[in-house]
């Protein structure tokens, strides 16, 4: 792992991982009751199933890594479309195909652009049998991610207003090319995921109070997720590239799930029903 590699995973860390702050703030502006015993019912059930999902990955770790693998492609598709999907007048069916190909940015694209780095950065999360497996498993959908690519370019051309989201995949997908797998990650992750959802959610928030209120929760929720990160550091024995990787996708997965369970369901059922 290079000095830049070590740059990107720090980013991701004090970067990237904020950008789940706002969840209390996505959580009141869906319905979650106001008061002191459900703020306290919130945070604690978050993290409950956060240090549920970890539990998990250290019992069945390959498994964890290939659904973590599935709910981030879902989760950076639907982030990176919220803005076209929500103005559009298509059926919502019609979305998937943005969907799919947006998702496949990280999941598919990153590791068959540099098979052989990827693989070697699995097998520090699951073993070598493990990388190699996932490997395998991820270059049999790239075929069929570049027919879905090539057919959102027609979709693009029929129906103008996913030409710029179209526009934005192509950039980040040559900086993939270009970059190595921990750098392009870390800069699609800070640079254009948690930046993107942060403003979203920041803007949708009109009233000053519940703004400063909010801002509040995301600095305490950040060094909380920091201290975390810290101790585990500091508790685990392994070399200090698999102890990096570890904190930095197993936490990403902990995270991942209660904020995909907020803001891709709860919020989208909201909106869709409100």
């Amino acid at each position: 792992m290079t000095s830049l590699d070590l740059v990107a995973i720090g980013a991701v860390l004090l970067v990237g991982v904020p950008h789940g702050g706002l969840d209390g703030a996505v959580a009141r502006r869906i319905g979650w009751p106001k008061g002191v015993l459900a703020w306290m019912g919130f945070n604690l059930s978050y993290v409950l199933l956060a240090g549920l999902v970890a539990w998990i990955w250290w019992q069945w770790p390959i498994l964890s890594l290939y659904v973590f693998l599935i709910i981030s492609a879902l989760h950076f598709g639907a982030s990176d479309i919220a803005l076209t999907a929500s103005s559009s007048a298509e059926k919502p069916f019609m979305r998937w195909l943005p969907l799919i190909t947006h998702g496949g940015l990280v999941s598919i694209a990153i590791p068959n652009f540099h098979a052989s780095a990827v693989q070697l950065l699995f097998a520090l999360l699951v073993g070598d049998i493990g990388g190699t497996m996932l490997i395998n498993s991820i270059s049999m959908l790239f075929l069929p991610w570049l027919i879905c690519l090539a057919a959102y370019c027609v979709y693009a051309v029929i129906y103008p207003v996913w030409r710029k989201p179209l526009l934005n995949l192509g950039i980040s997908l040559l900086l993939v090319w270009w970059l190595s797998p921990l750098i392009s990650f870390a800069a699609y992750f800070c640079l254009w995921h948690s930046r993107s959802h942060m403003l979203r959610t920041w803007h949708s928030l009109k009233d000053e109070g519940e703004r400063l209120r909010s801002f509040i929760e995301a600095v305490v929720y950040t060094l909380l997720a920091w201290a975390s990160a810290l101790v585990f550091f500091l508790m685990s024995e392994g070399a200090l590239t698999t102890v990096l990787m570890q904190i930095t996708f197993i936490g990403l997965a902990a995270l991942t799930v209660p904020h995909m369970l907020l803001v891709d369901l709860a919020d989208k059922l909201k909106k869709s029903h409100g």
